[in-house]
């Protein structure tokens, strides 16, 4: 290869990893005014409508690639683990916009970060991978984040805060119940899972069903498109780009969820909620960094909800 060639290439490389970047943080503002927009539909409608409507606009929007796909779907491997991703799925982002009916959003998106620790833990239990005392140390850290973030001397340890955290727990498995099915195509773990929640809404929309005025049905819309939009941001940003690169710039999502709690709900996060966030990230960082030393880079799913 020439200095030219080799130039070139390294140029490419660098552009591609702005792109991915660029990307990241795009996905990370979709998904952010998403979670600020069904924080105001759960004020109106409930969280099984709300769920059901934008699954619904979701996979509509997503047929154009179930049918260049559609061949992968009579293909999936291990059934009863892409139902359990499934049902792990529906528990955290139904679990989020419940949460989110009481709590400010960035409370919820603390919680949330916490995710990369708990799958350092789970999967050290639930597939035996090897942890070492390092990150143990740093999910310890981690967990005192935690802590310090529910603020449990001032009355938050409460069952909105017990959802919101059991909602990041549940995101955390379904991380790792993804890690085990890597092998299977995004089109389908997205199907599957707009598929699961359609169902989960199908169940739990009819009790307290309100029918959506003009102007929210739009919204719905609107949340629905947000969803697949975000979701293709961060798909195509792992493309472009090594996720020890990209996958940082997630943590972005906290500074989002404060500024729209404040503009849009008049939050403001107490220190100790801003303190908790930093020691999580913190610890979280370190983990995600110690694992792409050890050469354990894994691939990096969707952030929540």
């Amino acid at each position: 290869m020439t200095l030219l060639e080799k130039i070139s290439t390294r140029n490419d490389e660098r552009s591609a990893r702005l792109a991915g970047i660029g990307l990241m943080l795009t996905g990370v503002i979709f998904f952010s005014l998403g979670d600020a927009l069904g924080k105001f539909m759960v004020k109106t409608y409930s969280v099984g409508e709300l769920l059901l409507l934008r699954a619904v606009v979701s996979l509509i929007l997503v047929v154009p690639l179930i049918w260049r796909s559609r061949g992968a779907f009579f293909q999936m491997s291990r059934p009863a683990m892409q139902l359990l991703r499934v049902a792990l799925s529906i528990l955290e982002i139904a679990a989020f916009f419940a949460a989110s009916v009481y709590l400010p959003l960035a409370d919820i998106i603390t919680f949330y970060l916490a995710a990369p620790i708990f799958v350092t833990a789970l999967s050290s239990i639930l597939l035996g991978e090897h942890v070492d005392v390092r990150r143990w140390a740093a999910v310890g850290i981690g967990f005192c984040g935690i802590l310090i973030a529910l603020r449990p001397s001032a009355g938050v340890f409460d069952w909105p805060a017990a959802i919101a955290l059991g909602g990041s727990i549940g995101f955390a498995l379904l991380m790792v119940v993804t890690r085990s099915l890597r092998g299977t195509p995004d089109i389908v773990l997205a199907s599957m899972q707009f598929l699961g929640t359609i169902a989960f809404g199908a169940i739990a929309a009819p009790v307290g069903w309100l029918t959506p005025s003009a102007r929210d049905f739009g919204l719905f819309l609107l949340a629905g498109g947000l969803a697949v939009l975000a979701s293709l941001c961060v798909n195509r940003s792992l493309k472009l780009a090594p996720a020890s690169v990209v996958v940082p710039y997630q943590y972005s999502m906290i500074i989002w969820a404060a500024m729209f709690g404040y503009l849009v709900f008049g939050d403001v996060p107490p220190a100790t909620t801003a303190f908790g966030a930093a020691i999580i990230i913190g610890a979280g960082l370190y983990i995600f960094l110690r694992e792409r030393n050890l050469g354990h880079d894994e691939t990096a799913v969707n952030p929540p909800a």
